[in-house]
């Protein structure tokens, strides 16, 4: 099946395609269709779609096949790189009727990426929201994530739906694309500072000779303790890895940070040598593990 062109949408169901159903986007998929949209999904694994199908979610063989009838489009991609593969083969504005289709962009990109991103979407006749969100895979399968909006207030309407199946709270920014992907990248610097200071703390407690849960055990409930804090601990401490968010994601939105900042003329100690730490542990072959596995550097 194939399409020349994003044709109007339906007003009586929300049409929605999901381009990239991965840890994050399959569970926002399933969401999506749950809350009473029709839901159209494509990954450049296709097995990755094609297990979502079912009630409500149709898997599509190309991004154009899973756009065909959409008001909404969200992509949940690696990267910029990959959001431009796959909407690039979208038709063109003059092929567009109508009026646009809402792009929510919700993947974690940098500032530098933005400008580039907007022409893409311009030039295929879409309304950009940049929409990064905020949580691993766990509150993505529990609809719990919180998401960033930037966009105009003329798309709320039409999107909203769309946020509340995938979040718990929505924070609309600003009108114009940018402000939420560089929350983003400053709430991810926070994460990330987290996680690693975990990792040491618990590292350096099995250095000197103790069971690193007692870590964990002496902060529970106290002023320092955090339920990230926990979860990420007793990962550590049982080295189970699996992933809610991998250590693979982890360096490129590591490197968006240290790049952003780079740009805007902040140095980030923390943020380099967390980079670097994410980059050991990736070289040892943990790439695909949770990014809980910085305790292995």
């Amino acid at each position: 099946m194939t399409t020349d062109a994003i044709l109007p949408p339906s007003r009586s169901v929300l049409h929605v395609a999901v381009l990239g159903t991965g840890l994050m986007g399959g569970p926002m998929a399933r969401n999506i269709a749950a809350a009473g949209c029709q839901v159209s999904v494509w990954n450049r694994s296709p097995d990755k779609a094609f297990s979502l199908a079912g009630p409500g979610i149709t898997p599509a063989a190309d991004p154009a096949e899973a756009v065909q009838n959409a008001s909404v489009i969200v992509t949940m991609l690696k990267d910029a790189g990959a959001i431009a593969e796959a909407m690039s083969v979208l038709p063109d504005a003059e092929s567009v009727p109508g009026a646009p289709v809402c792009w929510l962009q919700m993947s974690t990109v940098g500032p530098a990426d933005m400008p580039g991103l907007e022409t893409l979407a311009a030039r295929k006749g879409l309304t950009l929201i940049d929409a990064p969100v905020l949580g691993t895979r766990q509150p993505a399968e529990a609809g719990q994530l919180l998401v960033l909006a930037a966009g105009p207030d003329s798309t709320k309407e039409v999107v909203q739906p769309v946020l509340d199946a995938v979040g718990k709270a929505t924070r609309w920014l600003d009108t114009a694309p940018g402000m939420a992907t560089r929350l983003k990248l400053a709430l991810n610097s926070w994460v990330f500072a987290l996680t690693h200071g975990a990792a040491e703390s618990l590292a350096l407690a099995r250095g000197l000779g103790l069971d690193p849960e007692l870590v964990a055990d002496t902060l529970r409930g106290g002023p320092l303790d955090t339920p990230f804090f926990q979860m990420k601990a007793q990962a550590m401490a049982s080295g189970d890895f699996a992933p809610a968010f991998t250590i693979d994601n982890a360096v490129k939105d590591s490197a968006l940070i240290v790049d952003a900042a780079l740009k805007a003329g902040v140095k980030l100690d923390l943020a380099e040598a967390g980079l670097n730490r994410y980059r050991r542990v990736q070289d040892q072959g943990h790439g695909g593990a949770d990014m809980a596995a910085t305790f292995l550097a």
